[in-house]
C-alpha cells in the first residue's frame, strides 16, 4: 500500500523506460499485483516547486504505464483491479501541493490520483503531522480540503497524521473511505508513526485497512527483523480483525541509494539522530523479498484464507468498494 518508487523513476526520467528497468522486475519477482505509488516532495521551498516535483512524478507514472503497457496498468477504478497486469495506484503523500485550495483536489483526481494523505511528519497549511512535538489538528483550510476529498470519493490516508489531525479527519469525513497506507502498532513498538489500539479500532470501525509497513523506524530500529514485523501484523489482526490488515511496504533501500533523494534525512520526533536513510528490515530490502515475509507469517501459523487476506484480499476488497465503478 505504499512505495516512494516514483521519486526514483522521475529522477531518472531521461533514461529509456526507467520504471521497467529499475522497478518492474522487483515487483514481479515479489509477485506484487498492485502497488500504491506515493507522489510527494522534499518539503522545503515554495508550493509551486513542490507542485512541479509532484507533477513530474505523476507524469513518470503515466509514462511507466505507456512504456510497459502489456504488463502495467494505471488503477483509476475498481474494474482496473482485475487482470494480469501490475496495477499502479497514485497517492498524494502530504497535501502541500494543494496549498489551501480545495479546487486542486479535482485536478489531481483528473490526473489519476485516488488516495491522499493530508500531511507528512511536519505541519502544513492543512494540519499537523506526527513529527510535531505539540501537534494540533486540521486548520480551517484542512477541513475544506477533507470535505472536498470526501465529496469526490478520494480515499483518505491517515498515515503520518498527528493524533488530533487523525481525529479531525474522521469527524469531518465520516463517510469517506479510510486507510492507513503504511504504519504499525504502538503497543508493539513505541513510535509517533505508529497507531494506538484505539486508533486501530477506529480505522476498523470505518471499514478501513492498515498497511503494516516494512520499515525499521516503525517496526523496531533495535530489532529490525521479519519476525518483529510479524509481531505488528498479528497484533493489528487481534485488535482490528484480520480482515482489516494488509501490507504497507515503504521499502527505502534502493530509493535512498539511487541518488533521487537529495535532502538529508533530518532528525525529529520520528527519526532518531544518526538513522540511516537506506535502513531495512533484515532480509527484506524491497518487494522482491516478499517471500521472506510470507515465510515469516507461515512460521507463526498464518495460512490459508487468513494469509491470502493479509497479502492481497483485504486491500483489493477495500479498493473494489471504494474506487469508482
Amino acid at each position: 500500500m505504499h512505495s516512494d518508487l516514483l521519486f526514483e523513476v522521475a529522477f531518472w526520467r531521461t533514461e529509456p523506460n526507467p520504471f521497467g528497468n529499475r522497478w518492474l522486475g522487483n515487483l514481479t519477482e515479489g509477485d506484487v499485483g498492485l502497488q500504491v505509488c506515493a507522489v510527494g516532495a522534499d518539503l522545503d521551498g515554495p508550493v509551486e516547486g513542490i507542485l512541479r516535483t509532484v507533477l513530474l512524478q505523476i507524469a513518470a507514472c503515466h509514462r511507466a504505464v505507456q512504456d510497459n503497457a502489456e504488463r502495467v496498468a494505471l488503477v483509476r477504478a475498481g474494474s482496473d483491479l482485475n487482470g494480469n497486469r501490475v496495477g499502479l495506484l497514485l497517492a498524494l503523500e502530504g497535501a502541500e501541493p494543494l496549498g489551501a485550495d480545495p479546487d486542486l483536489v479535482d485536478a489531481f483526481w483528473a490526473l489519476g490520483v485516488r488516495m491522499v494523505s493530508l500531511t507528512w511528519n511536519r505541519r502544513n497549511l492543512l494540519g499537523d503531522g506526527v513529527g510535531e512535538r505539540s501537534p494540533g489538528g486540521l486548520s480551517d483550510a484542512g477541513v475544506r480540503v477533507v470535505e472536498r476529498l470526501a465529496a469526490i470519493g478520494m480515499v483518505i490516508d491517515l498515515a503520518h497524521a498527528a493524533g488530533p489531525t487523525f481525529s479531525d479527519i474522521l469527524r469531518h469525513a465520516p463517510e469517506a473511505p479510510i486507510v492507513v497506507s503504511h504504519g504499525a502498532c504502538r503497543a508493539v513498538h513505541e513510535s509517533p508513526r505508529n497507531l494506538s489500539d484505539a486508533q486501530l479500532r477506529e480505522v476498523a470501525a470505518c471499514g478501513g485497512v492498515l498497511g503494516v509497513m516494512g520499515h525499521p523506524l516503525a517496526i523496531d530500529p533495535a530489532r529490525p527483523t521479519v519476525d518483529r514485523l510479524v509481531d505488528h501484523v498479528l497484533h493489528a489482526a487481534g485488535v482490528m480483525g484480520i480482515e482489516h490488515v494488509g501490507l504497507g511496504g515503504d521499502f527505502m533501500h534502493q530509493i535512498a541509494n539511487s541518488g533521487a533523494l537529495q535532502t538529508p534525512l533530518a532528525a525529529d520526533a520520528v527519526v532518531p539522530v544518526g538513522f540511516a536513510r537506506d535502513a531495512t528490515i533484515e532480509g527484506l530490502r524491497g518487494p522482491q523479498d516478499y517471500r521472506r515475509l510470507v515465510e515469516g507469517l507461515e512460521r507463526r501459523g498464518v495460512a490459508g484464507a487468513d494469509l491470502a487476506s493479509i497479502l492481497s484480499g483485504n486491500v483489493l476488497r477495500f479498493l473494489a468498494g471504494s474506487l469508482p465503478h
